[in-house]
């Protein structure tokens, strides 16, 4: 096994309440459970020796000539690894059957199926469980012929397997060797309970193969929902499968990513814990799905939000704040994990997220838009929060916050965090007038009007001739790649394009985007990072809206080859083409899915006739304008 392969080297695959990551080597990486914010079973990601895996693949002492690949069954999240060598080709299929389910629940089952498809394959199995972010020690027990339990703090981790695989302890870990011939099979089975519940029925290869069907199944019927039906119809869903996978089926909310702690730079302090629900990325991601055509998701999430708001209300005053865990807690203590080595020695390793406590106003934007669009907008409890939210944002909105980046270097007057306030107005201002909804909206609008006048006075920098990060910079900032989709300026606006050609030539490297520069706008951090993969397919949707559509099908077409061999993406890309932070980072896919829909719809456009002049509209997909002329309750975009 290697010692750290490399971050994007992996598949994930869940149950909508936890999520594992497997290496294209057979490993189990990384799993928490029994939620995507608990502590780790495994994760030897972030140290090889003290966080523990659970490895199933084939082994030959010389390597015998074999070659590994991995992919997922077409449309599901069924994750395959086959290994092929001269004298036989085996595969080991990883799953978890989705809980799709407003209750959460400790248990939650990992499993992994060896099979053999010609000759005959040697298998090996290793089983090192490390409790609580490896800080917590266990005990092993024999519960029967082919089960054991390995039992931490709090929770059970219960290993059983079929007939033909004899567990053998080692220390408190377990291992065990067993061959395979042609049509044979064999399965192991990771069962995580609260401590002290019962242990859960010894499986049968019949019932494993029932339950891998039902898995499939699920994932067949979810997709049926998808409207998408355009050029890149299997990286969009398999983009739409991953943000699934990072929704938490109880509450509805979406996690930024599935794990913690993987650096945006190897060896840097960059290194944060993103197994959270921040409101902007949930709010984003949501609407990728809901532009997809999947509606139960958005429902649920607006659920979420709504309540997070009337919490709010209730306890600290502001309507929200940044981010929260899954079950919509606000404490996210951020503590430092100093026993662990981190990935490829990146350090501190976080867990927990100190910026919860930040002010980032540009989250009501986004918010708002979550709340109207595609919802029931008109039903009371949907009003109140959206205009208590509004109502709260006319007396803050005109102050400094950290911004969408998480800046530690203090608080400035960022743009992109004015134009998203615009947008809560924007869409406050029309859903109030659309559903005829008491409102103070002469105030509103004001609000709105002053937000435009003072980016356009202050957000614009006349030397630079583009719209910069915050008012007191030259700085350029990739979030900025937003104006055009929400409405404020049009994609063809000269202001527009001369931003759009500033950028081209400070923030794209051959057509990847970094978020902004940090040693020109210092961020309170140390060390650089990598482009922003989130930037990237922005850039690729506003050359599109702006009708660069050579330029943004190139962006797009070279972009889509930075995905893993499973079509999954992490965070940035490094110098070296390598995926950076944490994997997979929702932000990607949802911008890759939003970007692949702008870029159709503008290429079909192109295609039935001349393009259009000077005086486009804006983008029909994300955060937009809404359509005055148009019923129904989408009312914001």
């Amino acid at each position: 096994m290697n010692r750290y392969p490399p971050i994007a080297e992996h598949g994930m695959v869940g149950d909508l309440q936890t999520a594992a990551l497997v290496s294209s080597g057979g490993t189990v990486d990384w799993w928490c459970t029994p939620r995507f914010d608990s502590p780790s079973v495994f994760a030897s990601l972030l140290d090889s020796e003290r966080g523990g895996h659970c490895r199933l693949a084939a082994e030959y002492p010389d390597g015998n000539g074999m070659t590994v690949r991995q992919l997922y069954l077409s449309d599901t999240a069924v994750l395959i690894t086959r290994f092929m060598a001269p004298d036989g080709v085996g595969e080991v299929a990883d799953f978890m059957v989705p809980i799709d389910s407003p209750d959460p629940t400790d248990t939650h089952r990992l499993v992994r199926v060896a099979r053999v498809v010609r000759g005959s394959v040697p298998f090996a199995l290793t089983c090192r469980p490390r409790f609580d972010y490896g800080r917590a020690p266990h005990t092993l027990s024999r519960t029967g012929d082919h089960s054991v339990l390995f039992r931490g703090p709090g929770t059970d981790l219960h290993l059983q397997s079929t007939a033909g695989v004899t567990l053998l302890a080692d220390g408190s870990d377990i291992t065990a060797r067993f061959t395979l011939s042609a049509g044979q099979a064999a399965a192991v089975v990771l069962t995580s309970t609260a401590s002290g519940d019962p242990a859960p029925p010894h499986p049968s290869l019949d019932g494993i193969a029932d339950a891998l069907e039902t898995c499939r199944t699920y994932w067949l019927s979810w997709l049926r929902s998808c409207t998408y039906r355009g050029r890149w119809q299997d990286i969009v869903n398999r983009s739409a499968i991953t943000l699934k996978l990072l929704t938490y089926a109880p509450t509805g909310a979406p996690i930024a990513a599935a794990t913690m702690g993987l650096p945006e730079q190897i060896g840097g302090e960059r290194n944060w814990d993103y197994r959270y629900t921040w409101v902007r990325d949930a709010s984003l991601s949501v609407r990728a799905l809901i532009d997809l055509g999947f509606q139960e998701e958005a429902h649920a999430f607006r659920r979420w939000l709504r309540e997070r708001i009337e919490a709010g209300r209730l306890t600290s005053g502001d309507p929200l704040q940044i981010m929260y865990r899954v079950d919509g807690d606000p404490h996210l203590t951020e503590e430092t994990l100093d026993h662990l080595e981190g990935y490829l020695g990146s350090r501190p390793v976080r867990a927990g997220n100190a910026a919860a406590g930040q002010l980032q106003l540009d989250i009501y934007g986004e918010a708002s838009d979550a709340l109207i669009v595609g919802g029931d907008i008109g039903a009371i409890r949907g009003w109140r929060a959206l205009s208590g939210v509004l109502d709260w944002l006319a007396d803050h909105w005109d102050q400094p916050d950290e911004g969408i980046w998480e800046t530690r270097g203090g608080r400035q007057n960022f743009t992109y965090s004015r134009l998203m306030t615009w947008v809560a107005f924007d869409r406050g201002v029309r859903a109030a007038t659309r559903f005829s909804r008491p409102a103070d909206v002469a105030r509103w609008t004001g609000a709105r009007d002053a937000v435009f006048q003072q980016i356009v006075d202050h957000g614009w920098h006349d030397e630079r001739q583009a719209f910069v990060q915050h008012y007191d910079t030259d700085v350029l900032d990739a979030s900025l790649l937003l104006m055009p989709r929400v409405g404020f300026v049009s994609p063809h606006d000269p202001d527009w394009l001369s931003t759009l050609d500033a950028m081209d030539e400070e923030l794209v490297s051959d057509s990847l985007v970094y978020r902004y520069n940090p040693n020109a706008s210092p961020d309170g951090l140390r060390g650089s990072e990598g482009t922003f993969n989130l930037c990237s397919f922005f850039y690729v949707e506003a050359l599109a809206r702006s009708g660069r559509l050579d330029q943004a099908r190139h962006a797009f077409d070279k972009m889509l080859t930075y995905a893993n061999h499973v079509g999954l993406f992490a965070e940035e890309i490094g110098p070296s083409g390598e995926q950076l932070g944490n994997f997979p980072q929702a932000f990607t896919h949802l911008a890759l899915v939003t970007a692949a829909m702008a870029l159709d719809e503008e290429l079909e456009k192109a295609q039935s006739g001349p393009r259009r002049g000077n005086h486009g509209h804006p983008a029909t997909h994300g955060l937009t304008v809404p359509d005055e002329d148009t019923g129904g309750g989408d009312a914001g975009g």
